[in-house]
Parts: C-alpha cells; sequence; structure tokens
C-alpha cells in the first residue's frame, strides 16, 4: 500500500516588513512592493505565480510503500521555485529574473514504522543591491538569500506531520498541509539580521541554516477581521523584546492586531500561551469592567497595529473570547 503526504511554503512580503533604504524603496518611493497575503488554501502553484502572490515556494511530496506493517520503499518528489521581481511603475516596470540554488534533499532518515524527508528550497530572489564585503572587490552587488527547509514524516499507520525545520529570517513564511490547508506560520521577522547575515555560508548551501519562530494560525475571524484593520492604515507600535504591550490590571479601551512578532500572555505573573502575527488582542478588557486580565510582553521585536474600540463590534470580540475558551461576563 502507498502512503503519499506533501507540505508547502509560501514567502511573501508584508507591508512595512523591510527597514533603511529598502524600505524608502517600499513606502515613499514605491520603487518596490510589498505582497497581499497568500491565499489560505494553497492551490495551483502556476497560477498562484503567475498572478505574483508568492515571492519563493517550495513543496516537498513523499510517499511510503507498506506491507505487513512494514516500510519496504519510499520516495520523494517536489521542487522549490522564485518568482520574478518587478520594480517600478505599471508599464514601465522592470522584471528582475531571481537566481534559484539547486533543492537540496538529504538522505531520509528511516524508523522501524517511519521516514522523515526534507527540502530546502531558495536563492536570490529580487533586484540586485550593492552590499560591502570584508575582501575584494570590497563590494558585491548581489542581494541576500531567501530559503525554507521543510520536513515531512510519513508513518507507516497512515500519518504524517510536518515542519518548517529551517527558514531565512525574511520574509515571511507562510506553511500549508497535506490538504492545502494554511496550517503555520513564521512569527517574527528579523530583516536587518537577514540583510546582513544571508550569504555564502550563513545559508544551507553553506552548510549553516537557521532555525525559524513558528506559530500556530489564527482564528478565521481574526484573520477576516485583520484584514479591515489593515485597510484602515492603523498606528503601529513598536516593541523591543521584553517589553509590555499592556500589564494585568490596567485601564484600557483599544485592540491590538499583532502584525509581526510573538508575544507571551500571563496572568498573574505566570505565562500562559504565546501568540503571533494575526492574533487580535485586548478584547476582554472591553468585554468586561475596562481592565486588563492578562499581560502582554513581547518574546520577539514587536509590531502591532492599534485599532480604536469601535472598529469592531461586540459579537465579533465575544466570538473571539470564546474561541479562546473564555467565557465574556453579560
Amino acid at each position: 500500500m502507498r502512503i503519499g503526504s506533501s507540505v508547502t511554503s509560501l514567502s511573501w512580503i508584508p507591508q512595512g516588513a523591510t527597514e533603511g533604504f529598502n524600505r524608502l524603496t517600499f513606502g515613499l518611493l514605491r520603487i518596490a512592493h510589498y505582497d497581499p497575503p497568500p491565499p489560505d488554501v494553497v492551490g495551483d502553484l502556476d497560477e498562484l505565480q503567475a498572478t505574483d502572490r508568492f515571492r519563493l515556494a517550495n513543496r516537498l511530496e513523499a510517499w511510503i510503500e507498506v506491507e505487513d506493517g512494514r516500510i519496504v520503499d519510499a520516495g520523494q518528489t517536489g521542487s522549490g521555485r522564485i518568482n520574478v521581481t518587478r520594480v517600478g511603475y505599471g508599464p514601465a516596470s522592470i522584471a528582475f529574473t531571481p537566481v534559484a540554488m539547486p533543492d537540496l534533499r538529504p538522505e531520509p532518515e528511516k524508523g522501524p514504522t517511519w521516514v522523515r524527508f526534507a527540502q530546502t528550497a531558495g536563492g536570490w530572489t529580487g533586484f540586485p543591491t550593492p552590499r560591502r564585503v570584508r575582501h575584494e572587490p570590497f563590494i558585491k552587488i548581489e542581494g541576500p538569500m531567501t530559503w525554507t527547509t521543510l520536513a515531512l514524516t510519513i508513518h507507516a499507520d497512515g500519518t504524517s506531520e510536518h515542519q518548517l525545520a529551517g527558514a531565512s529570517s525574511f520574509p515571511r513564511h507562510w506553511i500549508y498541509d497535506d490538504r492545502g490547508q494554511l496550517a503555520a506560520k513564521t512569527g517574527f521577522i528579523d530583516y536587518d539580521a537577514w540583510w546582513r547575515e544571508s550569504f555564502g555560508t550563513h545559508t544551507p548551501w553553506g552548510a549553516e541554516d537557521s532555525a525559524p519562530i513558528v506559530t500556530a494560525v489564527e482564528s478565521a475571524l481574526e484573520h477576516q477581521l485583520s484584514v479591515g484593520v489593515i485597510d484602515a492604515k492603523p498606528q503601529f507600535r513598536r516593541l523591543r523584546a521584553g517589553r509590555t504591550l499592556v500589564q494585568q490590571g490596567q485601564s484600557g479601551e483599544e485592540l491590538f492586531l499583532l502584525f509581526d512578532g510573538v508575544l507571551q500572555v500571563e496572568i498573574d505573573g505566570k505565562p500562559v500561551t504565546q501568540v503571533g502575527p494575526g492574533a487580535i488582542l485586548g478584547e476582554m478588557a472591553l468585554l468586561r469592567d475596562g481592565r486588563r486580565t492578562a499581560t502582554l510582553r513581547a518574546v520577539t521585536p514587536c509590531r502591532v497595529a492599534v485599532v480604536p474600540k469601535d472598529s469592531i463590534d461586540r459579537q465579533a470580540m465575544e466570538e473571539i473570547a470564546k474561541g479562546r475558551g473564555v467565557q465574556p461576563e453579560r
């Protein structure tokens, strides 16, 4: 009996994700562009590539053959693909051809009842940009490298698990399961580290990968509401790691959309959970007595959109609270 499964990653540049000179090219000058979020369900990669819905895609497909409960054969297919980068305005735009590195597929790891597959895909995306180097010619005209490393374990009982085992710290990477459903996200974009370090030996092709921070996917309602929040061009707050967004017991009438980074939820000084990009927070103060019921502390640097309280109706806030297992007071 053959058992197959797959995992896919799509990489994209969210609004305001760049720093320094590149923030100017994306922002005021609008030479380059940020990306709308990829779809919640990944479909045909050819169509998504043609409509510019990702910067990098990586799809790992694998299978095992099982006889009498034993794995007798296994194999994998799939590949990565990098999209062109368009710079400029409309008909005057220029498409820069990416440079892909060869996909890396190490020999699968095999256990008595499972096989673990892995695949790294990536390369140079975007238009060439100058950077300093410590040796001749002291300046190179190339951008940093972007990649994802996917892992997929298939068991003889028909189950499987996927993992984002490694990734560049920029841009954002979304992970899709075997059904094509969005299943996980990278929680933190570190543009500065990516710009300075993602070259040569500091990449999987130089025998060095980077462990990503992966977070769960927000609820469908939060995802729907976040689109309206971003369209309204909200104010943003930036937090350094360790700083608090709100303190338990404080009064507050604002909601928040976590746009980038990871926040830890603490109640009575004890960590309860962590949340990643897309989470809408602060609703309990508005549903109860106006007091914050938890402390929100930045695990990584964070960028948070401030949402006026009248932007989201009470019913929606109650649904968000119920989704977290909290029954709002009436």
